[in-house]
């Protein structure tokens, strides 16, 4: 690997994530926090279930960022050429089109990427964090890492606090707990994010959206014909769809069922 390699913005921001994930275990682990308190006692098991948990995180976070996040191929494969064959057989109110800038013909509900030069199925948004796009296939991996990332962010705000001892004066307070002080405040603040960022996407994901569908849906052709959504069917099988791939089927097929439901109630 060339040494400048090492420079391209996803080492960076992912070797960044990484290193502010395990220097803020540490400072956890060496204040007077419960953490240090539960390690006195001997009580080593919370201590490595946090450990575990930081770890479990940490593993999510760096398979969203590397993972393919469902990029659609420039040629074809075989099976690929046949489901564009079936897809073709449905009868459609709007025709898929081809991407301006790879030239690929984009299946619906996907989007070119600027930022990764491809374009991604189902195209959530492209994350500035993980470097990286999220799509059909990494999406959700991406829920699961947001939610055991709060539930770590929760804790280690919990041990912050705890660690915290305010007493005059406030310049040796401040040389003594300045850097957990520290700690707590980002720690609230990323608990704040990802609050938001879990809690979004699971409404998104609840009503079968995409979070580039909620905020440009007066832009995209096949949602500006329609006053609906046409790919909520319901929330139970939506999660099921999400989490477990089932029922299967293309977007296209129910663009279709959909569309056809629509003119039979007209």
């Amino acid at each position: 690997m060339a040494p400048w390699a090492l420079l391209r913005p996803g080492v960076l921001v992912r070797t960044g994530h990484t290193v502010l994930t395990w220097g803020i275990t540490l400072v956890l682990f060496l204040h007077d926090t419960a953490l240090r308190q539960w390690e006195e006692q001997g009580e080593l098991l919370v201590p490595l279930t946090f450990l575990l948990l930081v770890l479990g995180s940490l593993l999510l976070y760096l398979a969203v960022s590397l993972m393919d996040p469902g990029y659609v191929n420039v040629l074809p494969q075989p099976q690929e050429e046949a489901k564009e064959e079936q897809t073709a057989m449905v009868p459609q109110a709007i025709p898929l089109r081809r991407c301006r800038y790879c030239m690929v013909l984009q299946p619906l509900r996907a989007r070119h990427c600027r930022e990764c030069r491809r374009c991604v199925r189902r195209y959530d948004h492209h994350c500035p964090w993980m470097e990286n796009c999220v799509g059909e296939r990494n999406h959700p991996v991406f829920v699961a890492y947001l939610a055991l990332q709060l539930v770590v962010l929760l804790w280690g705000l919990y041990l912050a606090w705890s660690g915290l001892r305010f007493f005059r004066p406030w310049g040796l307070w401040l040389r003594s707990s300045g850097l957990l002080f520290a700690t707590f405040l980002l720690l609230s603040l990323f608990s704040l994010v990802a609050s938001l960022l879990l809690a979004s996407h699971l409404y998104l994901v609840a009503s079968n959206t995409t979070t580039w569908e909620f905020i440009s849906s007066h832009r995209i052709a096949y949602l500006r014909q329609r006053p609906g959504n046409p790919f909520d069917r319901g929330l139970t099988r939506n999660l099921a769809h999400f989490f477990c791939g089932w029922p299967s089927g293309s977007w296209e097929t129910l663009w279709a069922e959909d569309e056809e439901g629509s003119s039979q109630d007209v």
